[in-house]
């Protein structure tokens, strides 16, 4: 199968699992294993042979430009939209152009809503979440369980487990994790504020839901060492095969993980 689907670049692999199980079939009723060797490699040359080279559909998508930009004010636009992330020159000068087609009022709304992203949103003073006050909402909500903290990473951290709809607790964003090859230390993370939040009594169990990795393993046994003269629990969220993956796919590191965290079966 894998044979087929390389050398023919066809990508529906289905198509080739019919094929091989009729040549099982004839294979069969003929000379046993040559036939089949035989009969694969005339249906693989008859493939190659009258298959179509299939021409490139031209890259419209982007323009190329090649000389000098027709206004100051449209390349100074083009650089800067290159300094956002994945945004080349091809794809600045798309957007440009783009926004030079909409009318003032929607480029005019666009820019401001860019300018009062950067004056006004500011993290909050509790959890150092992004908020529009002082307080964020979650902070300020009283029907949340108080006595539970999940330490994250960063702010989108926080929107991935408030979509699950799961957790009702508070949060905790640290800004980054100790990484000691990229100069990060514990004192350039929110973590003394972490600890100020639990010494005050009001916090019971502490979720420590940082990335798998070995900074984020690192920041945990951090966490946890700073945080041990405390009665409090501390916990790790979960760590296993994704819903819906084979075992087959899966590695030996998170397998083993799975199988140690493993959970009783309720019916």
């Amino acid at each position: 199968i894998t044979l087929f689907h390389t050398s023919c670049k066809i990508t529906k692999k289905m198509r080739f699992c019919r094929i091989l199980f009729v040549l099982l079939s004839e294979q069969r009723r003929q000379n046993g294993f040559f036939s089949l060797v035989s009969c694969s490699a005339r249906f693989l040359f008859h493939c190659c042979s009258s298959s179509k080279p299939r021409s490139s559909p031209p890259n419209c998508s982007e323009p190329l430009i090649t000389g000098p930009y027709p206004s100051r004010l449209l390349e100074k636009a083009v650089q800067e939209l290159t300094r956002l992330p994945g945004v080349g020159r091809k794809t600045a000068l798309r957007y440009a152009l783009y926004l030079l087609r909409q009318s003032p009022e929607v480029v005019h709304s666009f820019a401001q809503s860019l300018t009062d992203l950067r004056d006004h949103v500011s993290h909050c003073k509790i959890c150092h979440n992004l908020s529009d006050h002082d307080i964020c909402d979650i902070c300020a909500a009283n029907n949340r369980d108080r006595t539970q903290v999940c330490v994250v990473e960063n702010v989108h951290s926080v929107m991935c487990i408030e979509q699950t709809g799961q957790y009702n607790g508070l949060y905790h964003v640290l800004g980054g994790i100790i990484s000691p090859m990229d100069g990060i230390g514990p004192s350039d993370i929110e973590l003394a504020s972490l600890i100020s939040r639990a010494e005050e009594g009001e916090i019971k169990e502490v979720i420590l839901a940082l990335s798998p990795t070995m900074e984020g393993d690192t920041t945990n046994f951090y966490i946890s060492r700073r945080l041990a003269h405390l009665d409090l629990k501390i916990s790790v969220i979960a760590r296993g095969v994704s819903v819906g993956d084979g075992l087959e796919y899966t590695d030996e590191v998170t397998l083993g993980r799975s199988i140690l965290g493993r959970t009783p079966l309720q019916s």
